[in-house]
């Protein structure tokens, strides 16, 4: 398999790591775990948000879980936060809907993580759709400097 950027990065400061891949194209969190055979607690879904005027933060949160735009804003120091439409995701990020890393995006954004991922290994986008990374939650944390907090309901 090709390395994505994601993968760089990690090696880049070190991290270990598996790559895992799916067939099924752009599914949503959930229906990733279960084609990994994983616990959806364990596979974390990358969600990018807007606050006014273009300020971006990204949120990594157990796939099956939904993002608290309240608690994300809080967490960003935002009054409020929104969903970044998903026709703003590739110009913005360079990652297509499906295949959103919180690794390796065109800018680095604010980085905030769900506190479930503390001391667990999680997976994650690999940066393409079909593909996620498993890693060390300290790992991913030493190559974005995300911080862990509760973002969901």
């Amino acid at each position: 398999m090709e390395k994505t950027n994601a993968m760089r990065i990690l090696e880049r400061v070190g991290a270990a790591y598996r790559v895992h891949a799916y067939a099924g194209g752009a599914l949503s969190g959930t229906e990733v775990a279960a084609a990994l055979g994983e616990d959806a607690a364990r596979v974390f879904k990358t969600l990018v948000t807007v606050a006014a005027p273009r300020r971006y933060y990204v949120f990594v949160i157990p796939a099956a879980a939904e993002l608290d735009l309240k608690k994300a804003a809080k967490a960003a120091g935002e009054k409020a936060v929104e969903m970044l439409p998903q026709k703003q995701l590739f110009p913005l990020t360079g990652y297509v809907h499906g295949g959103c890393s919180p690794l390796g995006m065109k800018k680095a954004f604010p980085t905030f993580v769900h506190a479930s991922a503390a001391g667990q290994v999680i997976f994650f986008s690999g940066g393409k759709v079909g593909v996620q990374i498993e890693a060390a939650y300290e790992d991913l944390a030493k190559a974005i400097g995300c911080t862990l907090c509760d973002l969901i309901r």
